[in-house]
């Protein structure tokens, strides 16, 4: 988003960048022409009346931009797609009815039948099962990399590559991936390497600023901020040159198009235009308009839950790295944490607000500290206002083998905490009283 220039300033002067915060509010978004409303309408139509017979045929051909149909854009979701693009700098995003729906169609719009994709072991326990079943579904093979070792990435790369693919912080252990490391190695082998960032959300880390060229969210999460909607984006910065030779799926003639080059017709929209006319319209995980609008009221107060999610997340960590019934606890902030630097790095305006940490009781002793808790809610979901906990190996990662529970941070007694924004010393207390009670010190 970019002012428009006073016209009393002399026309060479550059346009004003505006900060996180005013950006959060307005960006992707005006006034509505017709009505005045000040808060984005809710284009809840199916689809849309066209101009005349040309324009419709235009729009069909991708010769032309413009509404067509809400399972391919709405004007509601196209203002959360150019409102999140902005925040993360990239060159524009296409929402999804999920999270993980999202993520699919990232990868599916760039792979073929035979492909490999190269991805850390650290990942949210659906993004494991997803990518073991539906890669094996689209005869596509997958190698884990160690999060924390460049070197076994480059070392996965075979001419059949396609992706390297992590999250900014990991789901539930708290590993912060070395973006700019990865995106380096990627980049050499050309290759884009695809980031999740829905635990940072781009007011802590924009990793396309690192050499990420694909942003993945869970809009579920953080960006909504409340708990109440479902919903996906994919972000793209651009700059990824998919006429490399690697990628045919993207450059060479579409049949689906009457064999239009999409890299080579829309440029650095190449992708995100392959990712919108073709899968989504073939997926049909369309967001509904309700959810974006939902979406929007949420990233309003992006930056300022954020803040007070880190802050508390940062006290109960604190607290549970002393407290005699807790241990390895996993949040990246604690100034032991292994990931430091890279917090100093990516993430200095903190670690998030999503770890885990073992009881010592073992499995029994964490369900028994989940079933003492009186504040913080016992739910499959994170990025809530409020504050939420679960045990992962019985819940969000049960599918998973004890070798890939391991690889992802998880043991018997680990439970996962979504930190809110309730009083910290009220979360301190039911967690400090459910351990006592129940979480194996008793």
């Amino acid at each position: 988003m970019t002012g428009d220039l006073p016209r009393s300033r002399p026309r060479t002067e550059q346009p004003h960048e505006f900060g996180f915060d005013t950006r959060q509010l307005h960006a992707g978004q005006r006034p509505d022409p017709n009505t005045g409303a000040r808060a984005v309408p809710i284009f809840q139509t199916a689809s849309y009346v066209f101009e005349d017979p040309e324009s419709a045929a235009a729009y069909f051909n991708l010769q032309e931009y413009g509404n067509t149909y809400s399972r391919i854009m709405n004007p509601t979701v196209a203002a959360f797609e150019e409102r999140v693009a902005n925040l993360e700098g990239g060159s524009g995003a296409v929402a999804f009815a999920s999270g993980i729906a999202a993520q699919a169609a990232a990868l599916f719009t760039l792979l073929e039948p035979g492909d490999h994709v190269v991805s850390s072991s650290a990942l949210y326990g659906g993004t494991v099962n997803q990518f073991k079943h539906l890669f094996r579904k689209m005869n596509v093979e997958l190698s884990w990399a160690d999060l924390d070792d460049p070197a076994a990435w480059e070392a996965a790369v075979r001419p059949t590559t396609k992706a390297f693919f992590g999250e900014t912080i990991g789901n539930p252990a708290g590993n912060v991936l070395d973006i700019e490391a990865l995106a380096g190695i990627a980049h050499r082998h050309g290759l884009p390497l695809i980031v999740d960032n829905t635990f940072a959300t781009p007011y802590l880390c924009r990793p396309i600023e690192w050499g990420a060229d694909i942003v993945v969210h869970s809009a579920t999460k953080f960006l909504g901020g409340h708990g109440t909607s479902i919903g996906g984006v994919v972000v793209e910065a651009g700059t990824f040159d998919w006429s490399n030779g690697r990628f045919p799926v993207i450059a060479d003639p579409s049949p689906a198009y009457h064999g239009l080059k999409f890299h080579e017709t829309f440029g650095e929209y190449g992708y995100l235009m392959k990712l919108r006319a073709e899968t989504l319209r073939d997926l049909g995980a369309a967001l509904s308009p309700f959810n974006a609008f939902l979406f929007l009221q949420g990233i309003e107060t992006l930056s300022l839950r954020m803040d007070r999610h880190v802050a508390n997340a940062m006290t109960v960590a604190a607290f549970l790295d002393g407290h005699e019934a807790a241990a390895n606890v996993t949040y990246p902030g604690l100034p032991g944490s292994k990931y430091q630097p890279l917090v100093e790095k990516y993430l200095p305006r903190g670690a998030g607000a999503v770890f885990s940490f073992d009881c010592v009781g073992g499995r029994a002793g964490g369900q028994g500290l989940i079933g003492g808790v009186q504040l913080w809610s016992h739910l499959a979901n994170v990025g809530d206002a409020k504050s939420l906990i679960i045990h992962p190996a019985s819940t969000t990662h049960r599918q998973l083998g004890d070798d890939e529970l391991r690889a992802a941070g998880v043991g018997p007694g680990t439970v996962r905490l979504s930190v809110g924004l309730e009083t910290v010393e009220d979360l301190i207390w039911d967690l400090e009283q459910a351990l006592a009670r129940e979480g194996g010190t008793a």
